[in-house]
């Protein structure tokens, strides 16, 4: 009888659920501390700690390495190292579980922030309330939480712009951002952690906004030179923004409101990740090919 295949969970609280593999696959836990000594003998990597840079400090060296990594959220810049890249992994991650729970999150930001509700960026009391149908939204990153938040703010009456790397049907490329920023009401960021979108929201792009327009970010934290933010909402050059980030954000100025990594933080989503990963593993137990691989050289999928 063939060996199973071992499969590594970089585990993390709580583990998944994984029942539905007994008796086809040999399930390791490890921790970070743990995984260098464990990857040589695995035939597929889950990381389920997704918040760990064990992979890009344990991946490099001797041995045999996974033949498939699947991140269990919608980032990879924490696992994606040169000798992964160029070792011919198979590398995929979760898609289809945090596009909508974000995109719902940008929406309510952006009706408390046009109701004025307490608490909300840029909150004055007094100031008259404004229709988020009708105004103008950039969203930039055109991935799919960047289409599924278009996708929501479009049903909401808002007139938007999707802005991607490249120039393709009905999105708009880079060249256009600075043109389209300047006549928006709200710019709303969804852009995956790579070098090309390093420190890209900086003082002279928030100096191109209008005075009564917001920013939202729910991509990358490096994607925004943060304290240069919170400058310019101190100064007003923009009326409020939202940052979905970690720990360390700009804290306690008035108008910019800090969430800690909140935006796919719904119920049940740690039920659908361990469902989504069983399914894929059936694809390649198979050896299907899987959908969606991300390049390890770009950090994201291409494509749609």
């Amino acid at each position: 009888m063939p060996e199973q295949p071992v499969l590594l969970v970089l585990d993390a609280d709580p583990s998944p659920r994984l029942g539905a593999l007994t008796g086809r696959v040999r399930v390791r836990r490890t921790d970070g501390a743990g995984l260098a000594a464990a990857l040589a003998e695995a035939d597929a990597l889950l990381v389920w700690d997704t918040g760990s840079d064990a992979v890009r400090g344990a991946w490099p060296g001797s041995g045999r390495r996974p033949a498939w990594v699947h991140v269990a959220g919608p980032d990879v810049d924490r696992v994606v190292c040169p000798e992964l890249a160029a070792g011919g992994t198979v590398l995929t991650r979760a898609r289809g579980v945090f596009e909508r729970p974000v995109a719902e999150y940008v929406a309510g930001l952006l009706l408390a922030f046009a109701q004025d509700f307490p608490g909300s960026p840029g909150s004055r009391r007094g100031r008259t309330p404004v229709l988020l149908a009708g105004s103008r939204a950039v969203v930039v990153g055109a991935g799919p939480v960047g289409r599924e938040t278009a996708r929501l703010l479009m049903a909401l009456g808002v007139e938007v712009a999707l802005v991607g790397r490249t120039a393709r049907r009905t999105i708009h490329g880079m060249d256009d951002l600075d043109r389209l920023a300047a006549a928006a009401d709200r710019v709303v960021a969804a852009l995956p952690p790579t070098p090309l979108t390093r420190g890209l929201f900086d003082r002279r792009f928030f100096g191109l906004m209008q005075p009564s327009a917001v920013f939202v970010n729910v991509g990358s934290a490096a994607s925004v030179a943060e304290d240069e933010l919170a400058a310019a909402v101190r100064a007003r050059w923009i009326a409020g923004a939202a940052l979905d980030g970690p720990a360390g954000a700009p804290a306690e100025v008035p108008g910019l409101l800090v969430t800690p990594r909140r935006a796919g933080a719904v119920a049940g989503r740690h039920d659908r990740l361990a469902e989504q990963f069983v399914a894929l593993y059936e694809r390649w137990a198979a050896g299907e090919e899987l959908p969606h691989p991300v390049d390890p050289a770009l950090g994201y999928t291409p494509g749609p």
